[in-house]
């Protein structure tokens, strides 16, 4: 049998919520334990220096005070007036005989050992011997023996710590606790906080997810807020907006493109139904036929060309730079002059760079002195170009003038549709197609279309571009 493969396991995806409330725990837990133990080895070792230092206070007081006076075993007895200095809180005091014989047990009794006895018997006053963590009847202790000098006996001074231990030993356990509590409630709080703030990006993601498997392009998003995820929310629903704008531009594209195409296919294809008679036809008629299909030939050569210069200004990939139209405007009137032998002037004024594209704004304005030479097509008044900027800061505005027959009032708001033709401009060629691509560059470099009958005779078309390219056209001119 030949080798089975299996497919790699799909990750376990974690959602962001647990996430968050697992990353909000772990560091509510490690600031929560670091200042707990902190903490609690502060509050022992202040404890622990402080009980030593009250224990070596003590003794130092004992020592001077063997040192100063001649004193005897008596001396320290607990039945003695004054015996309250060498005994504070938590310590107990043992007095041993000459020979280190116990003579005033302490309570408890406290061990002697030889080294005890060594120092009842020593000439010196003052001399010390101590022993840390003495057990007695289960109590931890720390003793000091002081010599009483000249052999008289000597003083054991202990102090219990076992307490203190145990006090640190609870502080420690109620820390354990309070710890726990902290990381339990963080983490509690970390998950309603986590899910508080992803509610709304659940809500996008189910948006997203909708849009991916239904294909809906205009599926609203309830996103709202102010803040990171209210933006993106927003900005989501601009783009779903502009991505279902987009898709309804290229369905209508298709569509006006398609009916378009069907009249001069049809016409070439009942002109080429007659070229298998053109034996039959009189020379006339053949000259005729000829001129037809020749004629027809170059009207969807255009219309093809105007296609691709409508689709090619959506998604030009040309990067936007400084641009002078006044530039772009003399060349367009130098092509326009030897290609129509039509007078083109130029004028201009004031500041005329903008922030854009120069292939898409020349592309706008050779139409616009197409446009103009077309409908004026037997006229000797020079076609106008005239560039002025800024009308308002950051703006340029450009218009062509003629004195063709003008444009009636109904179809002013509608020569920037696309395929639109007048009534009186359908006999003419053309396709309908370059005010369109006009108000598609205006509205990419964040201006508009405009047209106006012109005093006098003809026609004013034009249009602003301002604040620079912003890649996105729209329907309304």
């Amino acid at each position: 049998m030949g080798r089975r493969w299996r497919l790699p396991a799909r990750p376990k995806l974690v959602s962001l919520r647990t996430t968050f409330a697992v990353s909000f725990a772990a560091v509510t837990a490690a600031v929560t334990i670091l200042v707990g133990i902190l903490s609690y080895g502060s509050a022992a070792r202040l404890v622990r220096v402080d009980q030593q230092s009250v224990f070596t206070q003590v003794v130092q007081d004992v020592r001077d005070e063997v040192r100063q006076h001649a004193m005897g075993p008596e001396d320290f007895s607990s039945s003695r007036p004054g015996h309250d200095l060498v005994r504070p809180a938590r310590t107990d005091v043992q007095v041993l005989g000459a020979q280190g014989q116990i003579v005033d047990h302490g309570s408890p009794v406290l061990p002697v050992t030889a080294r005890d006895e060594a120092v009842a018997v020593a000439r010196p006053a003052g001399k010390v011997v101590q022993h840390k963590d003495v057990r007695v009847d289960e109590d931890l202790f720390r003793i000091a023996t002081v010599s009483l000098g000249d052999g008289r006996g000597a003083v054991q001074v202990a102090q219990e710590f076992s307490d203190t231990e145990d006090l640190l030993r609870a502080l420690q356990q109620r820390t354990l606790i309070l710890m726990s509590a902290v990381v339990v409630a963080a983490g509690l709080f970390g998950w309603w906080l986590a899910r508080r703030i992803t509610r709304r990006l659940v809500v996008l993601t189910s948006a997203a997810e909708d849009v991916a498997r239904t294909r809906q392009l205009g599926i609203q998003v309830p996103v709202a807020g102010l803040d990171e995820v209210g933006r993106l929310g927003r900005a989501f629903d601009r783009m779903l907006g502009r991505l279902a704008q987009s898709e309804e531009d290229q369905r209508r594209l298709v569509q006006d493109a398609g009916h378009e195409l069907r009249t001069p296919l049809t016409s070439l294809r009942t002109n080429i139904s007659l070229l298998r008679r053109i034996d039959e036809l009189p020379p006339a008629t053949r000259e005729e036929l000829v001129a037809d299909l020749g004629q027809e030939a170059r009207e969807l050569t255009d219309l093809v060309n105007e296609l691709v210069d409508l689709a090619a200004g959506q998604s030009d990939s040309e990067p936007p730079q400084r641009v002078d139209l006044a530039d772009l405007a003399e060349d367009v009137a130098g092509l326009a002059r030897r290609r129509t032998g039509r007078d083109v002037r130029l004028r201009t004024s004031g500041d005329t760079t903008t922030e854009g594209r120069p292939g898409m704004l020349q592309r706008a304005i050779s139409n616009l002195v197409d446009n103009a030479a077309k409908f004026d097509r037997d006229g000797t008044a020079p076609i106008e170009v005239c560039i002025t900027g800024p009308a308002r800061p950051g703006t340029v505005r450009v218009e062509v003038r003629d004195r063709g027959p003008g444009i009636a009032e109904g179809d002013l708001i509608r020569i920037f549709d696309r395929f639109y033709r007048a009534a009186d401009a359908r006999s003419l060629p053309g396709s309908g197609l370059g005010l369109s691509i006009v108000r598609e560059v205006a509205a990419a470099h964040g201006g508009a279309p405009f047209a106006y009958r012109r005093a006098g005779g003809g026609a004013v078309i034009g249009f602003t571009v301002g604040g620079g390219y912003t890649g996105s056209g729209g329907d309304d001119a």
